[in-house]
Order: structure tokens, then sequence, then C-alpha cells
């Protein structure tokens, strides 16, 4: 009865510490601090030290549920990335990634050397323990201070930290089995690094391709497909690692190539690992937090204070320089990127490893990662909104977004029924607008569900669901916020073919001959853009009026408020032939352009 006792002990106060973990993240979020430094403290004061005065110290647990975790968060993460995104930013990714990375550790590993007394090897591994950045932190923080990122930073930031956790966890082995075994060669590490992209590569694509197939063939029960895309993830993880290659590069392109096919619920999957991620989170920096010594940590504050410091003013700046300087951007956003390289729970996860492969001097690679994880949190944590604002890379805080709900549909995967609630000063409201791919079905008035017809007129506080394609139900989202108020273009600055975007369709077809879809001639010319358009309207995006094309000059408030139009006479003359050299020359241009970006 002892042991039954003390598993459930054990279990109480689990649940206690994973619950002190989630009700402190409230107070977190109201005083802006770091959430994963307050998992951490959490872990700390219930530990042997503290006043819970709990004894942890199974490293072998701790790895395991650690890595776990991190397969799920990757995993969530390649989930939500885009291939759009991806296209747009890879190659400055995969060079901060990779190259980055590297440059990291070796910049760390004199001051590493010099500072803790260890030698070269041991300093090596230092710097690849806590080389790698932890995007879950950044993002977390950017969503709870309120900021909006540039979207090349941003999507430079979040590609980067899903890709480069796999080369750290690569040069973090190297080095162990290094240290272990005393010699290796610049040969075996190349093969072992090819292997790990390779067959990581071929399992991750592979297992995702499998997990899309079972999940729109395979008629599971409702509430099992988000159960079922989280154990596949893990499965996928151990075959990977089996395999002796990436476990964690292997999700990340899973969740990838699921999060961008079409498949059944597939929001009720992003809601369920959303959960499954943060609790992940919290248990991991809980555990960590336990195995955390203070006493023994305070030995090693000094040295590994200075490696911190070495680490977020010289070694990530200069590697973030290099890494950047053959792609545009400019030398504020190279700063900001810079500056958020936050530590997090893979440097600690990481140090774990020599703990658990029992190296000697494995405590003190711990103590430094904890307190790099420490200091980076607190100082460039704290101050991650104000250098977004300094260094003008956070853009204006938009309109909160309306709630939109969204439901699939059982039986076919082309539409999906998206709900939101009808604000006083919203387009559709304002002007009766939806895209042209979308349908209104219901509507739920005074918890009565209504038909478009039986509802008519739409008002204030109404809930509108609509058909919609899954890949396109965000961009109903400007059509129920509220429209800011815009002021109207100075129509001595517009030229002969440059028209307000209030100007009527009809007026448009009595100036320029072209003819208008009868029930369109009321609509005006940001109205024909939000209709017709499948995404929010952007510049220089057209649109085809009869023999006419609408070209977007100029977007204000998520509409368009100037627009261009181009004649047929306004037409560029057909390219003259081009020799092959030349072919071949704007190939390359292209394919340079996508890597760097725009």
């Amino acid at each position: 009865m002892a042991s039954l006792d003390t598993v459930s002990i054990a279990i109480l106060l689990g649940a206690v510490l994973v619950m002190a973990g989630i009700l402190s993240s409230l107070l977190a979020l109201r005083f802006g601090a770091p959430l994963l430094l307050v998992f951490l403290l959490i872990g700390i004061l219930a530990g042997e030290n503290g006043p819970g005065g709990l004894r942890f110290d199974d490293v072998q647990t701790t790895y395991l549920v650690g890595s776990l975790a991190l397969a799920l968060i990757l995993f969530d993460g390649g989930l939500k990335t885009r291939f759009q995104t991806i296209r747009t930013v890879l190659g400055p990714s995969i060079v901060l990634a990779t190259v980055g990375v590297l440059l990291t550790a070796l910049i760390t590993a004199p001051v590493a050397k010099y500072a803790l007394g260890l030698g070269w090897s041991e300093a090596l591994l230092v710097g690849a323990v806590i080389a790698s950045t932890d995007a879950a932190a950044v993002f977390l923080l950017v969503h709870a201070q309120g900021l909006r990122l540039r979207p090349r930073v941003g999507a430079t930031l979040e590609v980067e930290s899903g890709t480069n956790d796999p080369f750290a966890i690569f040069l973090t082995l190297v080095m162990v089995e290094l240290l272990s075994l005393g010699q290796t060669s610049g040969t075996h590490i190349a093969l072992q690094f090819g292997r790990e992209v390779v067959i990581g590569t071929l399992v991750g694509v592979t297992g995702g391709w499998l997990v899309v197939f079972l999940l729109n063939r395979v008629a599971l029960p409702q509430g099992l497909h988000a159960p079922f895309v989280a154990t596949a993830a893990l499965v996928i993880f151990g075959i990977a690692q089996i395999c002796h290659s990436s476990g964690f590069l292997a999700v990340y392109l899973a969740g990838m190539l699921i999060g961008n096919r079409p498949t059944r619920a597939h929001n009720s999957v992003v809601t369920f690992l959303d959960a499954a991620t943060w609790l992940a989170q919290i248990v991991m920096f809980v555990l960590l937090g336990l195995l955390v010594s203070p006493e023994r940590t305070l030995a090693s504050a000094l040295p590994a204070t200075a490696v911190a410091l070495v680490l977020m003013l010289v070694a990530r700046p200069v590697a973030v320089f290099l890494c950047l300087a053959p792609f545009r951007f400019n030398w504020r956003e190279k700063t900001f990127i810079a500056w958020v390289g936050l530590r997090g729970a893979v440097a600690i996860f990481l140090a774990s490893i020599p703990l658990l492969v029992g190296l000697p001097n494995a405590h003190v690679y711990f103590d430094v990662a904890f307190i790099v994880v420490l200091i980076s949190l607190l100082l460039q944590g704290w101050t991650l909104g104000t250098a977004a604002r300094r260094l003008h890379v956070a853009l204006p805080r938009a309109e909160r977004g309306p709630r939109r709900v969204e439901l699939d549909l059982p039986g076919q995967l082309e539409q999906q029924l998206v709900g939101y609630p009808v604000r006083a000063n919203s387009l559709y409201l304002k002007r009766g607008l939806i895209p042209s791919w979308s349908k209104p079905t219901l509507v739920i008035r005074d918890e009565k569900i209504l038909s478009p017809v039986e509802a008519a007129p739409i008002v204030k506080g109404d809930y509108l669901y609509l058909l919609a394609p899954p890949e396109k139900a965000e961009a109903l989202d400007r059509f129920f916020v509220d429209m800011p108020v815009v002021p109207a273009p100075d129509p001595h600055l517009l030229g002969d073919f440059m028209m307000p975007g209030d100007v009527l369709l009809k007026d448009v077809a009595e100036i320029y001959g072209v003819n208008v879809e009868p029930g369109n001639e009321h609509l005006t010319l940001a109205d024909y853009f939000d209709i017709h358009l499948d995404h929010a309207p952007r510049v220089n995006a057209t649109l085809p009026l009869d023999t006419i094309v609408l070209v977007a000059r100029s977007i204000g408030g998520n509409r368009v408020n100037i627009v261009g139009l181009r004649l047929p006479e306004d037409e560029p003359p057909p390219p003259l032939p081009r020799t092959r050299r030349a072919v071949a020359k704007r190939k390359l241009s292209k394919v340079w352009s996508s890597l760097t970006g725009p």
C-alpha cells in the first residue's frame, strides 16, 4: 500500500505543479514576464533546495519527456508553417539554421574555454548546447505584447527556429561522441550529417504523406482525428530516431506537409496540438527546473554570465550579420533578428545529454545552459517589444480579429462552415459585401437558427455562418472586423487613369465604354476588389473588367482606395526572342530572387 500511496502522491504533486504553471501564465502575461521563465522558476521552487523540497534527479525521465515535448512542439510549428512563407525566406532561414548555429558555437567556444577552464572540445560542446534559438518563446512573447512583426522578419525567425534545432542537436551529439570516444573524423561527421538530413527528410515526407492519406481515407470516430495525428507525429519521430537520422527534422517536415494539405478535422487537430504543445512546454520546463541545484549553479554564475553576454552581444549578432549579408535585409531587421535569438527549452534539454551519458563536467554544461537561458529570457525577453518598436520592425497594431468558428463538414474536403459575429461597423454589415467564393448558409439570432432569407436583413449581434474553402477561410476575417476611417485621396494627385476606390462601376463603364455585369453597376471599385479577390487586397493586385484591367495602386484600412486602369493599348509589346544564355540567366535570377525574398 505504501508504494501505491507514493504513486498517488507523485500524481498529485505533478498535477499541482502543472496547474500552478498554467495559472501563473495569467500573472506573467499581465506583467509581460516571459512565460517560460515562470515555468522554470516553479520547478526550482518545488525542487530539493526550494520551499517545495522535492528531490528529483531522474535525468533519463527528463530526457524522455523533453524529447517527446520537443517533437510535439516542432510538429506543431511545421503544421502552422505555410509553403508560401517558406518560399520567400527559405535561403536566409536555412543559412541561419546551419551556418548561423555553427558560427555562434565557434565564437562562443573560446569564451567558454577560458571562463570555465575547459578544454577545446568541452568548450565547443558548451557552444553547441546554447547555439540554437527558441522561437516558441519569441512568438509567445510577441503575441503576449500585442506586436505585429514585419512579415519577412517574422517568417525568417519562424522558419529558422523550426530548422535550427535539428542542427544544434546534431552538433551536440557529435561533440558528445567526440568526448566519449576521444576521436572522430571530418569524413565521419559529414557522412553522419548527410545521413541525418537525407533519412530524416525521407521519413518526414513519407510519414506526412501517409498521415494525410489515412486521415482522408479512414473513417475515424469523431474526436479521434487529433489524437491520431499527435501519436502519428511521435511514431514518425521514433522511426527516424531508430534509423539514426534526425527525428526532429522529420516531425517538422511531416507537420509542414500535413498542414499544407486539405485534411479532415484540420481545425480540431490544430486546436488539440496547441493545447498539447502548451502542456509539453510546461511539463518540460518544470522538470528541467526540478533538476537545477541553485547552490551548485551559483558557483558557475560569473563565468556563465560572461558566456551569456558574449553569446547575446557578440556571437549571435556576428553570425546573423554574416549569414544575412547576401540577402536583402536592412540593418534594423538584422539587428532585431540578432537580438531576439532567445534561448529556451532546447538549450537546457541538450545540456541534459551529457548528464545522461555521464560525461565529466556534465553538471557544468547543465548549469551554464540554465544561466544562459535565465539571462536570455530576462534581458532579451523583457525588451522584445521595445526592440521591435525602436528598430521599426513592428507594424501598427491591427484591429483585434473577429472570433472565427470553423467546422469541418463530413463527406467532403472542399468546403467548411465558417461562423462570425456581425459587428456594427463591419464591411459585411455596412456594404453587404461577401466574396464570390463564399456562401451564407445560416444565421443565429436570439438563440434561434434561421436561414439567410428568414433573417434578412442581417443586424448587429447576429452570428453568420458561411460555406468557404478551408484555405480561404482566413480571408473572410476582413469582412467582419470594424472598418477604420480612411481619408479620401487628394483628387489633384490622381492622373487620367487613376481613380478613387469609391467610384461606381457604372461611372467607369460610361467613361471607358466597358460592359459591367448586371447587378454590379452600383458596386464601387473597392467593392469589386473585395468580392473577387481570394485574399486581402495588396498593392498591384489586378482584376479584369471587360476589356480593361483594374490595378490596386494604394491600400488603406484593408481596402483599395486608389485604382489604376490598364487599357488595352497599355499592354506591353510581346518580348523579343532571347538567346539560350539570356533564358538561363533569367531562370537563375528567378531562383535567386525566390531564395533571397522580395
